[in-house]
């Protein structure tokens, strides 16, 4: 689903959940989206995030975003996962 160019800072994007299987330390999960952009991550509640909009959008100069979500375990050595995600930005302005 696009997102309006006008979206307010946190605005949710998406909704993501995230385990491991892991107990203790191996089972904890640290999150982060790559790259640094206009997109953040704010954890909701074990093993939940939601992706958010952290600064202002504008179609006219990024009409789509190419987002990874990168996860990492606790354990040594570390498991990591990734995940893509396509954001398209509609616009609200050119009437």
């Amino acid at each position: 689903v696009p997102v309006a160019e006008d979206a307010s800072v946190g605005t949710v994007v998406a909704l993501l959940s995230v385990s491991d299987r892991d107990s203790g330390a191996n089972g904890r999960v640290r999150c982060a989206v790559w790259p640094a952009g206009p997109f953040g991550l704010v954890s909701t509640f074990a093993g939940s995030y939601s992706l958010v909009v952290r600064e202002a959008l504008d179609r006219e100069r990024v009409s789509e975003y190419e987002v990874e979500v990168r996860a990492e375990d606790g354990g040594s050595p570390s498991l990591r996962g990734r995940r893509g995600l396509r954001v398209p930005v509609s616009d609200v302005n050119d009437n």
